[in-house]
C-alpha cells in the first residue's frame, strides 16, 4: 500500500471517532493494553508528560513542546484531533512523522490488528508510542484523547500529570455533571506522580484532592501559583499576546528577581488567543516540576518556546488569523467554555458586523452554544465534510429557533466565500463551531 491506500485503509477499517463520534469509543484499555505488549511495550521506554482537560489541552501541550525543544531536547509531541494531515498527530521536534513510516506500521502490524480489532485512536497511539522510541525521543508530551481514565493515552508513567479546566463536553461519554467529568479526567492521576491542575474550580476541586491524597500525589494549583497580569497584544511586525506572569503563593520557583515575587515579565507569544493566559501559567508550573525532575530548562529556553510556539511545532487553529482586510478568524473552541471564550475575545476585537461562518457536529446538544451566540451576527451556515457534521438545513432550523439568523451555504469553503464577499473592511469574519469546520478552512 501507499500512504493515500493505507490512510483510506485506516479510515475505513478503523472505527473514529472524529468521523463517526461515540460508536468508535472504548470504554476500557484493553485493546491498547494489546497493541502496546505486541509493540514490546513502548510506553515503558520514554519520559513523558500527560496532557488532560476540556479545553487548552492542545495549546498546552504545544507549548511544553515549544519550550522543551528550545531547551534543546528531542521531544515528542502527540494530540489529536488533526485539522489537515493525519501525521500531525504525532510529532518529533515539530516534524511530523513521515508517511512511510506511517505506511510501514500498518503493512508491518495489520494482521494483529484485525485480530485485535482495535478503534482509529488506539491504533494511533500505538503507532506514536512505537514511532516515539525509534527516534529516541528525550521526553514526549501526550495529550489525552477523550476524558482521561479510560483514554488510551493512559497507559503511560508520566512525570507530570495536568489537567487544564472542567467544562461540559462529551456529556453522554463522561457524565452530565462536572463531578462525574472530573473524576474521570482524574483518572490519569497516578501514585507518587505531582500533579497539576490550570484552573481552580470550587465545586469540583476537592475532586482532584481526593485523588491525589489516594495517590500520594503532590497537588499544585497553577493558577494559585501564577496568575497572568497586564495581557495586551502588541506588534512586531506581527501580533503578539504579551503578558506579566506574577507569583500569587510561596511556593517555591526560580525567579527573574531576587525576592521571587515578581516572574517573568513580558512573555511574548504568538498565539493571539486570550485564554491563554490561563495556559501558559499552567505551563510555567509543570516547567518548575519537571525541572525538579532532572530536566534543565533555562528561563531563556521558556521565554524563547512560548514566544515560537506555532513556528517550532506547527499548532493550527487558535484565534487564527486568516487574512486582513476584512479580518478573517478561526478558532477551534467548541464547547460551551470554549465558545464563551471566543466570544469574549470577539467582542474586544475591533469591527463594524460580525459575519459567522458556523458549522458544528450532530452528537452534541448544541442549544445551549446556539443561545451564546451573538444574535447581531450574519450567518454563514454550513456543513463540515465528514459523517459527524450536523446536517446544515438542520443547523440553520435550530439556529433560527434560537433567534440566530442567515443564509445556507452548504460547504464549509462556500460559507467562507460568502462572508467575505458581503463583508466591508472594517468587519470581522469569524469560522468556528466545531474543530472540523475550522479544518477546513486554515
Amino acid at each position: 500500500m501507499d500512504y493515500q491506500q493505507t490512510l483510506d485503509y485506516l479510515y475505513t477499517q478503523l472505527p473514529m471517532f472524529q468521523r463517526i463520534g461515540a460508536a468508535a469509543y472504548k470504554n476500557n484499555l484493553d485493546n491498547t493494553i494489546a497493541i502496546c505488549k505486541l509493540l514490546d511495550n513502548p510506553e515503558n521506554k520514554f519520559k513523558s508528560i500527560h496532557v488532560a482537560g476540556t479545553n487548552g489541552k492542545g495549546s498546552t501541550s504545544h507549548l511544553l513542546a515549544s519550550i522543551l525543544q528550545s531547551a534543546g531536547y528531542k521531544v515528542g509531541l502527540y494530540t489529536s484531533p488533526h485539522l489537515k494531515d493525519f501525521r500531525e498527530r504525532i510529532k518529533v521536534n515539530g516534524e511530523m512523522i513521515p508517511q512511510q513510516d506511517v505506511v510501514d506500521f500498518v503493512e508491518t502490524y495489520k494482521t494483529d490488528f484485525e485480530k485485535i480489532q482495535p478503534s482509529f485512536f488506539e491504533m494511533t497511539v500505538g503507532l506514536a508510542f512505537d514511532y516515539f522510541v525509534s527516534q529516541q525521543i528525550d521526553i514526549a508530551i501526550i495529550e489525552v484523547g477523550l476524558g482521561g481514565r479510560l483514554d488510551s493515552t493512559n497507559v503511560i508513567h508520566p512525570e507530570v500529570s495536568m489537567i487544564t479546566n472542567i467544562s461540559f463536553d462529551h456529556t453522554a461519554l463522561l457524565g452530565n455533571t462536572l463531578e462525574k467529568i472530573a473524576a474521570e479526567k482524574a483518572g490519569i492521576i497516578k501514585p507518587k506522580i505531582p500533579v497539576i491542575i490550570g484552573e481552580t474550580q470550587v465545586e469540583i476541586k476537592n475532586v482532584f484532592i481526593e485523588k491525589a491524597k489516594q495517590n500520594n500525589a503532590s497537588l499544585f494549583f497553577a493558577d494559585e501559583i501564577y496568575k497572568a497580569v497586564n495581557v495586551q497584544h502588541i506588534t512586531k511586525g506581527r501580533l503578539l499576546l504579551s503578558m506579566d506572569i506574577e507569583k500569587q503563593s510561596d511556593a517555591p520557583t526560580f525567579s527573574e528577581k531576587e525576592n521571587g515575587e515578581t516572574v517573568y515579565l513580558n512573555l511574548e507569544t504568538e498565539l493571539l488567543g486570550l485564554y491563554q493566559q490561563k495556559n501558559i501559567p499552567t505551563v510555567l508550573c509543570a516547567i518548575e516540576v519537571i525541572n525538579k525532575r532532572g530536566f534543565d530548562i533555562s528561563i531563556t529556553a521558556i521565554r524563547d518556546g512560548i514566544k515560537n510556539v506555532t513556528q517550532q511545532t506547527g499548532l493550527l487553529g487558535r484565534w487564527q488569523i486568516l487574512s486582513q482586510q476584512p479580518l478573517v478568524i478561526a478558532d477551534t473552541g467548541h464547547n460551551e467554555a470554549g465558545i464563551k471564550e471566543v466570544l469574549s475575545q470577539i467582542d474586544k476585537t475591533p469591527h463594524d458586523q460580525l459575519h459567522f461562518v458556523l458549522g458544528m457536529v450532530n452528537d452534541k446538544d448544541i442549544s445551549t452554544i446556539l443561545s451564546l451566540l451573538p444574535k447581531n451576527a450574519k450567518y454563514y451556515f454550513c456543513q463540515a465534510n465528514i459523517p459527524r457534521a450536523l446536517e446544515v438545513n438542520d443547523l440553520a432550523k435550530q439556529a433560527k429557533m434560537a433567534g440566530l439568523n442567515g443564509e445556507i451555504c452548504g460547504s464549509v469553503s462556500n460559507a467562507l466565500f460568502f462572508a467575505k464577499k458581503n463583508a466591508q473592511i472594517a468587519d470581522l469574519v469569524f469560522v468556528g463551531g466545531s474543530t472540523f469546520t475550522v479544518a477546513e478552512v486554515v
